[in-house]
């Protein structure tokens, strides 16, 4: 039968395991590194894994296939549980596994140099492309999406912005990504107090911005936010 069904472009794909992840129906795996579609009946077309691919290699066509098979996913979750006692992701890249880290909560927010700097990460990963919008550690969190070079251009980055917050970063240029989609999932997903934009004073650092004000519209929710630029020389331009 003619149908809608996924494929995965293998010289896209960098084998980083969020779609396996994101797919239901278990219908992809890891083979050799890349993502692979295990059997036709097992994927519904629907294509939940679509916003969770960083590198854009999955796609939704139309071809000869056999029917969705329910009892075929239902038998073939069944048979991968009991072949397998490993962890949850464990079949996608390491480095993509969602974590929170816990921070003792500090007393003042002395920047004395007798003090050891100290970082203020809250999660893992940090990557606007790599983080999971159904991540619990959004939940009811103090937003930062900032530019991958602030923290190199702004010393004081942890201390002063990412304290007690939930950090994402990126850069719309080297990404070439419209970040707008998966902002806009975090914020109907998870109840956000606030979100904070840093963003550095070249041109380019516009389209992180421009991604948090059309998805704070597409959300409809009304959440405080502010921008922050840093100059290129490491200091605050705006406020």
């Amino acid at each position: 039968m003619l149908r809608k069904i996924v494929t995965i472009d293998e010289e896209k794909c960098d084998g980083c395991g969020l779609c396996i992840n994101a797919c239901h129906e278990a219908a992809l795996q890891l083979v050799d590194g890349k993502a692979k579609l295990v059997a036709d009946n097992l994927c519904d077309g629907l294509g939940a894994c679509l916003p969770d691919c960083p590198r854009g290699a999955i796609n939704i066509i139309e071809r000869e296939a056999p029917a969705f098979d329910e009892a075929a996913v239902q038998q073939h979750i069944a048979a991968g549980k009991a072949a397998t006692a490993l962890p949850p992701m464990a079949c996608g890249c390491p480095g993509s596994m969602a974590k929170e880290i816990k921070r003792t909560e500090h007393a003042s927010n002395s920047t004395s140099t007798a003090v050891a700097a100290t970082s203020e990460l809250r999660q893992w990963p940090c990557q606007l492309q790599l983080v999971s919008a159904n991540a619990p550690f959004f939940d009811n969190a103090h937003l930062l999406v900032a530019a991958d070079c602030a923290a190199y251009a702004y010393a004081n980055l942890h201390n002063e912005f990412m304290r007690n917050k939930i950090t994402v970063i990126g850069c719309p240029k080297l990404d070439k990504a419209d970040y707008t989609a998966k902002l806009t999932e975090i914020l109907k997903l998870h109840e956000i107090k606030s979100l904070t934009v840093i963003r550095m004073e070249v041109p380019c650092c516009g389209g992180l911005v421009n991604s948090v004000k059309e998805a704070l519209q597409q959300s409809g929710k009304m959440i405080p936010w502010r921008v922050v630029v840093i100059g290129t020389d490491g200091t605050i331009r705006e406020d």
